[in-house]
């Protein structure tokens, strides 16, 4: 398909802006209809059949019922189950409002389990309150919604698009509120633009987060269709999300991605026990702790875990098959069957989920108030996506009903739509048709939750968390190359960069907060305690001005109903601002290295002529295969290549005008090498395009062993050292030392190159011709690199001194030092140097301390081996390994041995193989 022109977008406009067809969302669009808004809504699906509730819903959770339970008792229980971390206005928002809610419902055809007397039956399933009411005809619950959405009443105020995903929420550029949103059609491919006076973010949770055990992408427990979008897209906006380091997990049917519906089978008798038969769950309420007692339980040997059901009686299982296997999951029953199961011979096999992020069943989701506003003016979340903790399908419907309410009073914005956001969101959907035959979303997006799996997945550490952020940034760039050719894999290619985006939120998050909370939704195995008296807070993250992501540590406010075990301190937030990783890069504690080189810039002209990419980077070399698309000269030389040409048939493809043309040939030159290769290619050397010097250089190098060293070549050589490339000029000083073609006074005046791998270059061409003066001269080098260079070239001569190692031994870069005093070992180390390096075992720097214990190995054995023997307990490895390797230079010494002896035992395997030798 064709990439459409952002100003051939279809724009629509509204008062409120309904995002995501689902549960809270429908509900958000009739109540704002209901208050006189034109009301529009968005659903990348069909709103009948869209959001987790199409599946089925096989009871309520959160049922506070007058009579029944008590809204405070509610309350304090969902404030005991998130460890505290609550805010209350927003949990007894639902706790006051649900009953209302149910009978709304059940006032649109929504049937809920009463018993005889029409009394609401209530179960209770915890061991404190009952909630739970049962829906036996909960697989309706999206129709009878519809059905309300499609009113005459309602079709008059609310218009629905389906197949719109929209992908970003466009803000104000002078307030920041939120004035409409870019997306497109999942069916057309079209551009889509809306403006709004308000947005309510209804997507549902980023259930697309982990991959499941069996590996199918969308087997996930949650609507696999829910793929972060609103995550991203609130904190694309703006918005402060919270709690993202609580993750959601769930228990499940082992292979089978739909809950055990312990809720349902509770009531009637059934619970969970291990391979024993025996109930585990000591924890009252389904929550982070009692998914870590669960999984606990089956990594045991107590476990598999099971839903037991075969002792109850048949009228029990009979009820049980009609409302499992028909509401909540209408596979489930084929499921068992195809494995041969029935309830009344088998329980049912239970393990745990993949992780996710879900405020209304755990509490990761976007901050809102109690009428569901985010930080974001106008801007609104409901349902799962919002962080209200544990507040199930009630208080879906309740938020939503709670900002299509506030969301009312706006009108549609009436300015001009944000040029800049609308090209950001119409590049992140339609880069992947530039690139048709790139990655397909399915590799890619496998890769992804692999990593997620790998690294995020609890129980959590600081280094596993840092290594899926780096992860994270670097699949930005393979996201950015995936292909598509349809408008449907369009929408799966923007779905995994929300699954991107989600990953990296819940990283950064779970970095951030350094303790352990919620049982196994934030296990930190590197920070195992709950630490209420620095962390009872939220952790709010938000994008930067910058366009990082910084978090901020918000107080718990006072509770509206007192807890037991909790008490917000309060006080003002504590801005932490972005997180730090963890070093992972290496292995044991991390040393300070030299210093990084950056490469070499450009000349002025150079960098107009090579453009962004090649000014800044490194060059590469341009070889005929790579230049074969440039010019149809370069067809002629890769055939004149094949018949292995002499120089004078490859010269006039060295001097073309084309730098192409010039790259290639002289990779030809390198792999012909015919008669006179040699200067000719030291003649490019000094070529004007730097891709063809580099070519020319690799090629010299490539070639050193094979080339004659003639004057001709050695001519060429000498004048690149008068190029102001610096990568041509350490090459030229190579191949001259390789070749034997330089001399003292030629390397010497190299080392006041203002590069220091030239002279570094120069050096190793001093020590070479074993110029011991010259090479003493530059232990005054400005650069570090180029003193340790000394201190071992110095070391590498014929007939080394220790007297030259003197300035370099008093340096004030440890590394130097040791370096210098490492030579000793070659350059000799008479009484008074042996002194200097014992003292040296003392050092600080470990660096220091091992060249020290390496140059004693050419002291006389009674001033080194008692200081060798006292260095075997150095808290550094790479001393002790040091210490040893110097004791076996003295080993006939008797002293030497029993040190030795004492060393096989050392934990690093390095110094005990060592000292194994004696």
């Amino acid at each position: 398909m064709d990439i459409p022109a952002i100003c051939d977008a279809e724009e629509l406009s509204c008062d409120v802006l309904v995002i995501g067809g689902g549960t809270a969302g429908t509900m958000a669009a009739l109540t704002a209809a209901e208050r006189g808004a034109r009301v529009l809504l968005l659903e990348k699906a069909h709103v009948r059949h869209s959001g987790a509730l199409a599946m089925g819903m096989d009871g309520v959770n959160n049922a506070v019922v007058p009579g029944r339970a008590e809204p405070d008792d509610y309350v304090a229980e969902i404030t005991r189950a998130n460890d505290g971390i609550v805010d209350q206005s927003t949990v007894r928002q639902t706790a006051t409002r649900g009953f209302a809610m149910v009978q709304r419902l059940e006032s649109y055809g929504v049937k809920f389990e009463k018993d005889e007397h029409g009394e609401y039956a209530v179960r209770q399933v915890h061991r404190s309150g009952s909630y739970v009411l049962p829906m036996p005809e909960g697989k309706d619950v999206k129709k009878v919604l519809y059905r309300q959405l499609r009113r005459r009443e309602m079709r008059e105020r609310i218009r629905i698009e389906n197949r719109v995903m929209p992908v970003r929420v466009l803000t104000s550029p002078d307030d920041g509120r939120a004035i409409g949103a870019a997306g497109f059609n999942t069916r057309t491919g079209a551009f889509v633009t809306v403006r709004s006076g308000a947005v309510i973010l209804a997507t549902g949770p980023c259930g697309r987060l982990g991959l499941p055990a069996s590996g199918y992408l969308y087997g996930t427990y949650e609507n696999p269709t829910n793929a972060g979008d609103g995550y991203a897209m609130a904190y694309h906006a703006g918005a402060a999300l919270t709690g993202i380091e609580c993750f959601q997990i769930n228990p499940l049917i082992k292979d089978y991605n739909g809950p055990a519906c312990a809720y349902v089978a509770n009531p009637f008798g059934g619970y969970q026990v291990n391979r024993h038969g025996e109930r585990f769950v000591d924890c009252d309420y389904w929550s982070g702790q009692m998914m870590s007692e669960f999984a606990t339980e089956l990594a045991s040997d107590r476990g598999p875990v099971y839903l037991k059901l075969s002792h109850l009686p048949e009228e029990s299982v009979a009820s049980l098959e009609s409302i499992l296997h028909t509401t909540e999951r209408p596979t489930r029953g084929t499921f068992h069957a195809g494995r041969g199961h029935d309830y009344r011979t088998h329980d049912v096999e239970m393990h745990i989920s993949e992780i996710g992020l879900c405020g209304g069943h755990s509490a990761s989701g976007v901050r809102v108030d109690d009428h569901a506003r985010t930080t974001v003016p106008r801007l609104y979340a409901a349902g799962d996506l919002a962080s209200v903790p544990h507040n199930y399908m009630i208080g879906a419907f309740v938020f939503g009903d709670l900002a299509g309410a506030d969301a009312a009073r706006y009108t549609a914005y009436e300015g001009e739509l944000p040029q800049r956001q609308l090209a950001e969101a119409h590049e992140l959907v339609y880069r992947p048709l530039r690139n048709p035959d790139g990655p397909p979303q399915p590799q890619v997006e496998y890769k992804l939750r692999r990593f997620v799996n790998d690294y995020v997945a609890p129980p959590k550490t600081g280094a596993k968390l840092s290594l899926a952020v780096a992860a994270f940034d670097r699949m930005t760039g393979e996201i950015a190359q995936m292909g598509a050719t349809t408008a449907h894999e369009l929408m799966r290619c923007a779905e995994v960069s929300f699954i991107r985006d989600c990953a990296e939120m819940a990283a950064r998050s779970s970095l951030a907060r350094t303790e352990s909370r919620w049982g196994l939704y934030h296990e930190r195995l590197d920070h195992p305690e709950r630490d209420d008296a620095g962390w009872l807070h939220h952790l709010d993250l938000r994008k930067s001005a910058s366009g990082t992501m910084e978090f901020t540590a918000r107080p718990v406010e006072p509770y509206l109903v007192p807890v037991d075990g909790f008490t917000p301190a309060g006080g003002p937030e504590r801005h932490l601002g972005e997180v730090g990783l963890v070093p992972v890069a290496t292995a044991g504690p991390r040393r300070t290295p030299p210093a990084a080189r950056t490469a070499a810039p450009l000349a002025p002209e150079e960098a107009a002529a090579a453009g962004p990419a090649r000014a800044t980077g490194p060059a590469r070399a341009t070889g005929p295969a790579r230049a074969a698309g440039h010019s149809p000269r370069i067809l002629e030389l890769l055939a004149l290549a094949e018949e292995s040409p002499d120089l004078p048939a490859l010269l006039p493809y060295l001097g073309d005008p084309d730098p192409a043309v010039r790259a290639a040939a002289v990779a030809a030159l390198g792999e012909t090498v015919p008669a006179g290769a040699g200067p000719a290619l030291a003649l490019r050397l000094a070529d004007a395009d730097r891709a063809v010097r580099a070519a020319a250089a690799g090629a010299l190098r490539e070639l050193v062993e094979v080339l004659p060293g003639g004057p001709d070549l050695a001519a060429g050589l000498r004048a690149a050292l008068a190029v102001g490339d610096p990568a041509v000029r350490s090459a030229a000083l190579e191949v001259l030392r390789a070749l034997r073609l330089g001399d003292a006074e030629l390397y010497a005046a190299a080392l006041a190159d203002a590069e220091v791998d030239v002279r570094i270059h120069a050096i190793r061409g001093l020590v070479s011709v074993d110029a011991a003066t010259e090479l003493a001269a530059a232990a005054g080098d400005p650069a570090r690199e180029v003193r340790v260079a000394v201190a071992k070239g110095l070391a590498a001569i014929r007939d080394p001194a220790p007297a030259p190692l003197d300035p370099l031994l008093s340096d004030t870069d440890p590394l130097v030092r040791g370096a210098a005093l490492g030579a000793l070992a070659s350059a000799g180390c008479p009484d008074g140097y042996a002194r200097t390096a014992v003292a040296a075992l003392d050092d600080t720097a470990w660096q220091v301390r091992a060249g020290a214990a390496a140059g004693l190995s050419a002291a006389v054995a009674e001033a080194a081996v008692p200081a060798l023997a006292k260095a075997l307990a150095d808290a550094d490895a790479d001393v002790r390994k040091a210490a040893v390797l110097s004791l076996l230079a003295h080993r006939a010494c008797a002293e030497a041995r029993a040190a030795l002896a004492t060393a096989v035992g050392d934990p690093d395997a390095d110094v005990r193989a060592y000292a194994a030798r004696a």
